[in-house]
């Protein structure tokens, strides 16, 4: 057993069935309804953020539990962006889940191996990641087809210290320019792909 699969079973025999609380489904439908503003950004197509310029992040096909996780990190301003501060800060929990869900969409799926050969900093990368960038836990964002400048931008706000993450500091603090560049090229080509919520909100799902 690792420590983290016992860590986990540790948490599971201390809370036992009678401190079990089900959870309330996330609501897609109440999710549209909330997040309708969100597609002025993330439902267009290679979107640019205005300042530093980057491409707005894919959204389709990622964790919805992730995206939850980003929502508060905005929320709290461990994350720096002023405009997703903004929307974040003004929702509850339930918002959050609600909104994650719908733009998410269907989920994506692993298709059992790496495309290309990962570079040498990616080792450590795929403790949380994967070889193929599907995030192991739910928590973990997918990484597979996002913008490859987007990657960047979130490798290097984290090593600077822009986005405040213990984990992702230590992780990024010995990285060079050239580690972030090879580790975003080949996140970036891995499949399947991440989606505009174009794609979501239409269909449900990102395009095979």
């Amino acid at each position: 057993m690792t420590a983290r699969s016992a860590l986990l079973a540790f948490g599971l025999a201390i809370a036992g069935p009678g401190f079990a609380v089900p959870a309330q489904a996330a609501d897609a439908k109440r999710g549209a309804d909330l997040g309708y503003t969100c597609q002025g950004c993330h439902g267009i197509e290679n979107y640019k953020n205005p300042f530093p310029v980057y491409s707005v992040p894919k959204l389709g096909g990622q964790h919805a539990d992730y995206l939850v996780v980003a929502l508060k990190a905005y929320a709290s301003q461990e994350r720096a962006h002023p405009t997703m501060h903004s929307h974040a800060a003004t929702m509850s929990e339930r918002d959050m889940e609600d909104v994650a869900v719908y733009l998410a969409g269907q989920e994506l799926t692993p298709i059992g191996h790496a495309v290309g050969t990962a570079p040498k900093a990616s080792h450590t990368c795929a403790a949380c990641h994967g070889n193929d960038g599907i995030g192991i836990l739910p928590e973990y964002p997918n990484l597979n087809g996002q913008h490859e400048d987007y990657l960047v931008q979130a490798l290097k706000a984290y090593g600077s210290g822009q986005r405040k993450n213990a984990v992702m500091a230590g992780m990024t603090a010995a990285l060079t320019n050239e580690d972030i560049e090879a580790l975003a090229r080949y996140y970036a080509a891995q499949e399947p792909a991440l989606c505009s919520t174009k794609d979501t909100r239409d269909t449900g799902r990102c395009k095979d």
